[in-house]
């Protein structure tokens, strides 16, 4: 049996661009045989739910981490949702969160029944500006989700309110001793470790809040031998395959973490004068990004792939119109200048020598 994928992002770029943004067929062959190593003995199991790989990939990202809790769940949205609703936030509540970001991060607030509240972010990081989160704040605020935009750690604003971190780009670049409620990963595929379907994971400190996201990932199940349910709740459970898969590419990501930051390196050598997202000792860069102001012409004139992460901010997405109150104009100066460049570990050294070239 042999587990492939063939997402990828090719993006735009001169003649076709031979170089893509991302290729995850790449990442596959990379994890071969293990990968399909890992599918064939849960199927061998017959256990596909809530079984002994969840409970091992849980463990194992939580050392990770550094953490003391981690529970897979079925998306990095869900992961911030849960986060969110286990720690009381719902109808008539505020959650600020950054107006540059994507969109699944106002989404988890709404779909906890909160409000989310759009701040400004920085214009050297992208990453949520504390001083524009504390003019946000009001008397119904109950939480603030900084996100590490791109993988890079964004700082952490002292409000008064549980700090549910959005990691969803940030896999090994957290402090483990940030005095947070929560932190909430995604393991899409593209992610930095990213499965084979959609995955995500709350990560934690707080042993009743982990319980409480447990709970509320199994239609409130406490106790399963007795079909006891004790919260109304739905169904956010991680596929015992998935967990599999994780535990594969968790087992090589620091390597791959390390070969995104000599990527990215090299390109900020080639051509120092971009406009590079500032960096930070532990970025991981999930996305290795520069504004460009001419950002078309540039897209079209290099010859590899580029993607725009995001071309649009909250503030600018017509389904939150009816959230907007202040106006975020850094935020959309990202949005209009933002460009992504091919960063993942599977590069090839002539390939990254190819881009640093063309950006030089």
């Amino acid at each position: 049996m042999r587990v492939s994928t063939a997402i990828s992002e090719r993006g735009h770029g001169a003649g076709g661009a031979a170089i893509p943004v991302v290729d995850l067929a790449r990442r596959a062959r990379a994890l071969e045989p293990e990968l399909s190593d890992a599918v064939a003995r849960v199927l061998r199991s017959g256990r596909y739910l809530l079984g002994a790989e969840t409970e091992a990939f849980e463990a194992e990202f939580a050392a990770f981490c550094g953490r003391r809790h981690a529970v897979a769940v079925a998306s990095g949205t869900e992961a911030l949702r849960l986060s969110l609703v286990a720690l009381g936030v719902g109808p008539g509540d505020e959650v600020i969160v950054p107006a540059f970001t994507a969109v699944p991060t106002a989404a988890a607030v709404r779909g906890a029944g909160a409000v989310p509240v759009f701040a400004d972010v920085d214009a050297a990081t992208g990453c949520l500006d504390p001083t524009a989160a504390a003019a946000a704040r009001t008397e119904r605020t109950r939480a603030v989700v900084p996100v590490h935009l791109y993988g890079r750690p964004a700082p952490l604003p002292d409000l008064g309110v549980p700090v549910v971190e959005d990691a969803a780009q940030a896999h090994g670049a957290l402090d483990p001793g940030a005095p947070t409620a929560a932190a909430a990963y995604s393991f899409y595929p593209t992610k930095n470790l990213g499965g084979i379907g959609d995955g995500g994971a709350v990560v934690t400190d707080d042993a009743q809040l982990a319980a409480t996201v447990r709970r509320l990932r199994a239609h409130g199940l406490t106790e399963p031998s007795g079909y006891e349910h004790t919260v109304v709740a739905g169904n956010s459970r991680l596929s015992e395959v998935e967990a599999a898969a994780l535990r594969v590419g968790l087992a090589r990501l620091a390597g791959g973490n390390a070969r995104r930051r000599e990527i990215t390196a090299t390109y900020r050598r080639a051509a120092p004068d971009m406009r590079w997202q500032s960096p930070h000792e532990r970025h991981v860069y999930h996305l290795c990004v520069a504004r460009v102001p001419e950002r078309d012409t540039f897209r079209s004139r290099v010859p590899f792939g580029t993607a725009v992460h995001y071309p649009r901010a909250l503030t600018q997405q017509p389904a939150f119109t009816p959230y907007l109150r202040d106006a975020c104009p850094e935020a959309e100066r990202w949005a209009a200048e933002c460009v992504s460049l091919p960063c993942f570990p599977e590069l090839t050294d002539d390939e990254v020598d190819a881009v640093s070239g063309a950006l030089a």
